[in-house]
């Protein structure tokens, strides 16, 4: 008897081992673009317990690379992109230097025309002035300059040009709205793109698997997005040792960053986007700003639980 019940319970075991991973096989799935996403519960849960008491609409998604575990909230919703959607004025730029009608290292020449009213540096060009192309991309990316960007989206031959480059990557809902036919509305609401946390993970991924564009646009790219100036927020969380890809974006009711970070333990990216905030100050202590390090700082420490490293005190003070 006792015999019989030993096998029975092993029998059970078995059978319970087996239900778990064909539970756990089921939940990987494939999104749209064929990419592999295995669902991590214990993130999930850190995440919306994070969220869970923020003034204003929260959207994030975060995934692990080489194993595709991930989390998500609100990650297929529509939220304005800010300066993120530089990323895929960048794409259609360097399409079009892919095919040859641009030369990244031609020289232009700047005109007041340009100028969008703000503190950019392009702005405080003298007319005339001469600057090369990789400059004016850099300055779009580098230092968010909205007169460089307006500059480049004229240059990708308009937002249309850069929404069906879009398409057909397989980023079906980040769109270019402002001076773009057709999408007064889109612009009243979003303002000047609208994308996705996913789209936005995916537009970053495709750049540094050498998947946009081409291999060596790509790795151009991806160099390019290597070197913001802003790195008070999701950055500032992230040891400065480790190498990452980033862009931000913020207007008076959302704040946003995506960031692909090259982790020891395997690449990992994220994006967190905010809208309807209710704090619309400037400060670096921002609802919206201090949501973006808790995150950032939380990945950070769940990925890589070795790490010992820690943001300097006082670090704060230069941001």
């Amino acid at each position: 008897m006792n015999r019989n019940l030993s096998l029975t319970t092993r029998a059970l075991s078995v059978l319970i081992v087996i239900l778990l991973f064909n539970w756990t096989v089921s939940l990987a799935q494939k999104n749209s673009l064929g990419v592999k996403e295995l669902p991590d519960p214990v993130l999930q849960e850190k995440l919306s317990a994070m969220v869970k008491d923020f003034r204003g609409d929260v959207g994030i998604y975060v995934r692990h690379l080489p194993t595709g575990r991930t989390a998500a909230i609100r990650a297929d919703e529509l939220f304005p992109t800010a300066s993120m959607i530089k990323v895929s004025i960048m794409l259609r730029l360097f399409e079009k230097m892919h095919e040859g009608k641009l030369d990244y290292h031609a020289s232009l020449v700047y005109r007041d025309s340009l100028l969008y009213p703000g503190e950019d540096i392009l702005g405080s060009f003298r007319d005339s002035a001469k600057i090369p192309l990789s400059e004016v991309v850099m300055l779009m990316l580098t230092m968010s300059d909205n007169t460089a960007s307006l500059w480049c989206q004229a240059m990708a031959d308009s937002g249309q040009a850069i929404n069906d480059l879009l398409e057909r990557s397989g980023i079906h809902n980040t769109r270019v709205n402002s001076r773009t036919p057709g999408r007064r509305p889109d612009w009243e609401k979003y303002g000047w793109g609208q994308t996705t946390p996913r789209d936005m993970c995916q537009l970053l991924t495709m750049i540094r698997d050498g998947r946009a564009v081409s291999p060596d646009a790509s790795e151009e790219m991806f160099r390019v997005l290597s070197r913001t100036y802003w790195d008070g927020e999701a950055l500032s969380q992230i040891p400065p040792f480790v190498h990452t890809a980033s862009k931000q974006g913020a207007v008076d009711e959302s704040r946003s960053e995506v960031v692909l970070v090259n982790a020891q333990s395997g690449d990992y990216v994220f994006c967190v986007i905010t809208k309807n905030q209710k704090d619309t100050s400037w400060k670096a202590d921002n609802e919206g700003y201090v949501l973006l390090r808790n995150v950032s700082r939380l990945l950070w420490k769940y990925f890589e639980p070795k790490s010992d490293w820690e943001p300097a005190p006082a670090i704060d003070k230069w941001w």
